[in-house]
């Protein structure tokens, strides 16, 4: 008996190995995926500005920090006795205005870094729905709690979204030619804007990531997150108690399709051996000093000893 369809998944062409080095930016299930690439002890680097909900958002962030752009007091501003910065996420405001620019221009200085040496730059896109601040003229990655009455809330156009991707895409090729992109639209419903409103969102993100994919065959992906959560694991079962996030189950079982789709064989092997490893330093014995445990702990040191003469950059 047959209870569930299933998403087709096409094989990648440029499959991630343990060499290679990936840069996940964008909404709050780009954090999702990025932890389960540190969880294994990939090289990857995850939002250095916070979650980033859509494209422009995005691009701003890619644009900073090709062009090594470095923030200064006016781009940032005080509200509720914390300093912050339109173009990040609250994560990186502080209470301090010196401290914040030096937070901001880091993560620039650690993006450009990040590009430049990224074999592949994952990108996903939670919201079409954008705020406008209306003095300033632009569009914000993040509004900080100001006023409601200070932002016009838009939707973007395809044709707009499609221009922001193919500039992303553009910057990035500027300081690294053979970087691949993997893009995304996450599963996460934004029902705050309305559930027609979501819809509306995500619809526009599809048409235009998959107009900007059919563009750029040679280097461009798409991987159906937001499809295995929608006809997959249709049921609420699978979302947190919100019924807006997907629950730690649904990540692994998105994670798993990634890892089986985009990862080469050597390095699902690998990641079994790394995730051994996670196991063992979560265990808690029952007597510290017994010769089983001491057993444990030479064969848990020598795992850790041979994938570390194998990749140097993993540290447990």
């Amino acid at each position: 008996m047959k209870l569930q369809t299933k998403v087709p998944l096409k094989q990648s062409t440029f499959q991630i190995d343990y060499s290679s080095k990936l840069l996940l930016l964008g909404s709050c299930f780009a954090e999702h995926i990025g932890s389960k690439f540190t969880y294994f002890k990939m090289q990857s680097e995850t939002n250095p500005f916070g979650i980033l909900f859509h494209p422009k958002a995005i691009e701003q962030l890619v644009q900073n920090a090709v062009l090594k752009e470095e923030y200064t007091e006016k781009d940032i501003f005080n509200q509720n006795e914390r300093w912050h910065c339109f173009n990040a996420h609250s994560v990186l405001s502080t209470p301090s205005k010196q401290e914040l620019l030096q937070n901001l221009n880091s993560a620039v200085a650690q993006t450009n870094t990040c590009i430049s040496a990224a074999t592949h730059v994952v990108i996903t896109l939670g919201t079409a729905w954008v705020y406008k601040h209306l003095s300033l003229g632009k569009v914000v990655a993040n509004c900080h709690k100001v006023q409601q009455k200070e932002f016009n809330k838009q939707l973007l156009t395809v044709e707009e979204i499609e221009a922001s991707l193919q500039q992303i895409i553009t910057l990035v090729k500027k300081i690294n030619p053979t970087a691949k992109f993997v893009f995304t639209v996450s599963p996460v419903r934004h029902i705050k804007d309305g559930f027609i409103e979501n819809q509306r969102s995500k619809s526009h993100l599809l048409t235009a990531v998959h107009n900007v994919i059919e563009r750029n065959l040679n280097f461009a992906f798409y991987f159906p997150s937001y499809e295995i959560m929608m006809d997959e694991l249709r049921d609420y079962r699978f979302y947190k108690d919100d019924m807006v996030h997907p629950s730690s189950l649904a990540v692994d079982y998105i994670w798993e399709k990634f890892a089986d789709n985009w990862l080469t064989k050597e390095a699902l092997v690998t990641a079994e051996k790394v995730a051994a490893v996670q196991r063992g330093l979560l265990h808690r014995p029952f007597n510290r000093d017994s010769k089983e445990h001491q057993k444990f702990l030479k064969s848990l040191e020598e795992k850790i000893t041979y994938l570390q003469k194998e990749y140097p950059f993993i540290i447990f």
